[in-house]
């Protein structure tokens, strides 16, 4: 039978409660590569006709994970921006994103922030990525994508790191 939504909520939990996170992460990246090749799931979830925006698959209210499913709209680009003290893990079901890590180059005590690229990728579909606490990346979407993203929290409750042009700057990097 194959790998379903259930089977990685599951497997996500037994992995936060056992493993250091970084462990954890691993473990919930390959399970998210193990969901994203079960074409079912991925025809149940998305359609080419959903319009852009996000949708909570499931909630795990003891751990406060959630498992969200993302249409990304075409062109769209965000922003560099953490997830505070939270985690993240991104996978894509369709299509690509493109993937930018920073790294902080001055001192925290500072209010404007610089930032540095670090690292630059496509997550294919099938492929996927965990981002501990802290970590500072962005996403775009050239073409209409369909992502999976797994948090450690309601992110629209927590403070976050957001990059602001008008503040902020980022220094060309690799």
């Amino acid at each position: 039978m194959a790998y379903q939504l259930a089977d990685f909520c599951a497997d996500a939990d037994q992995s936060l409660k056992t493993k250091p996170l970084a462990c954890a992460l691993d473990d919930l990246a390959k399970n998210l590569a193990r969901l994203l090749t079960n074409a079912d799931f991925v025809h149940a979830t998305f359609r080419d006709d959903m319009p852009p925006g996000k949708r909570e698959l499931f909630h795990h209210p003891e751990l406060d994970f959630y498992v969200f499913a993302h249409v990304q709209a075409e062109g769209k680009a965000g922003a560099p921006h953490s997830h505070g003290a939270s985690w993240a893990v991104y996978g894509n079901a369709f299509a690509f994103t493109e993937m930018t890590e920073y790294r902080r180059v001055n001192p925290a005590s500072e209010d404007r922030v610089v930032l540095e690229k670090c690292d630059h990728y496509r997550l294919e579909p099938g492929q996927t990525r965990g981002y501990g606490p802290g970590v500072i990346h962005s996403t775009a979407h050239p073409r209409k994508a369909w992502v999976i993203r797994v948090t450690g929290a309601d992110l629209d409750k927590m403070p976050r790191y957001h990059f602001k042009r008008s503040r902020d700057r980022v220094l060309e990097g690799t």
